[in-house]
């Protein structure tokens, strides 16, 4: 017994003597290697080039936390909202209304004198008096974000040579609103015009937010609301963005670039039955005109039509490309 204790008393000993071995140097060398930051090579400090290109893969991330949000909390907008997004922020959803009531009595009153069936008629006024419109609006809607996307880059340049100059952050702003071409210039004008009638910065963004709804407002608006709140360099903050969205843009042609061969092979597929439809019905009316006279011709172009649609969705899914 007492030859085992002598045992470990002496493994004990020899244990203290290991850790504690070295002094303080080896010590101070353990506690270094322990609180390193991680990445970094031995030690050594992030450049300036490694400390703003972080930067900007974390702007380029929380860009795409805010699209991944707005997305999932997307609502539908009223038809007020709509037209404003498409650039008619004076015209009434009661005036578009009737519009799209002028245009479907258009169409019935055409299909009534062409003596076509009911169900022609009834399809003629759902697409002409409330397909159409909409899809006017949509496609002027798109139309004005990519428009403010391309300019909006360009915009923060401004506003961050504004700031390191010495400018307040208003005057800034007002200069975007003046000098920058539409949208981004009306949608600055109202942003300073919100703030003159003592609206704050944060309410004054997300009306902004609400009238052009695209991810890099809306991270202008993060940015804006808690440099507002919080401070901090606004400058180095808009700088990342502006090369952020550039990023964005030349991954756009880039995708574009990749993806005209297989649209154009989709156009020619999804214009060659209308088209064929179209020869045959100048050159031999008399052959395909059973097609539009007989219920079973009418059966057949009314399948024809729905699956010609769904194969241009389908083309349509398989060549948009998500960045």
């Amino acid at each position: 017994m007492i030859i085992a204790v002598a045992m470990l008393l002496v493994l004990a000993a020899g244990g203290a003597m290991f850790a504690f071995a070295g002094g303080d140097d080896a010590t101070k060398k353990r506690i270094s290697a322990v609180a390193r930051p991680p990445g970094s090579a031995r030690g050594r400090a992030p450049s300036p080039q490694e400390n703003t290109a972080q930067k900007r893969k974390n702007v380029a991330a929380m860009l795409k936390d805010v699209e991944k949000n707005r997305a999932a909390k997307k609502e539908k907008p009223t038809m007020r909202r709509r037209l404003e997004q498409a650039g008619f922020p004076k015209t009434s959803p009661k005036s578009f209304w009737m519009v799209c009531g002028i245009l479907a009595a258009l169409a019935a009153s055409l299909a009534v004198a062409t003596h076509q069936t009911p169900l022609v008629i009834a399809l003629a006024v759902f697409t002409v008096g409330l397909g159409l419109p909409r899809w006017v609006l949509g496609f002027l809607t798109n139309r004005r974000k990519k428009k403010f996307t391309e300019h909006f880059a360009p915009a923060i340049d401004v506003i961050v040579r504004s700031v390191r100059s010495g400018l307040p952050t208003n005057e800034a702003l007002r200069i975007v609103a003046r000098e920058s071409p539409n949208p981004v210039g009306s949608e600055f004008y109202a942003l300073v015009e919100s703030l003159k009638v003592g609206v704050t910065m944060e309410q004054a963004l997300k009306r902004m937010m609400e009238s052009m709804p695209t991810p890099e407002v809306g991270f202008f608006g993060i940015v804006m609301t808690i440099q507002g709140k919080s401070g901090g360099n606004l400058s180095e903050a808009l700088s990342n963005l502006a090369f952020v969205l550039r990023d964005r843009k030349r991954l756009q042609g880039k995708i574009k670039a990749m993806s005209s061969e297989a649209k154009a092979s989709a156009a020619i597929i999804g214009s060659l039955p209308p088209g064929v439809l179209g020869i045959v019905y100048l050159t031999a009316p008399h052959y395909i005109s059973k097609l539009f006279t007989e219920r079973s011709g009418n059966l057949m172009l009314a399948g024809c039509v729905v699956w010609m649609t769904v194969g241009i969705l389908v083309m349509r899914k398989m060549i948009n490309f998500k960045h």
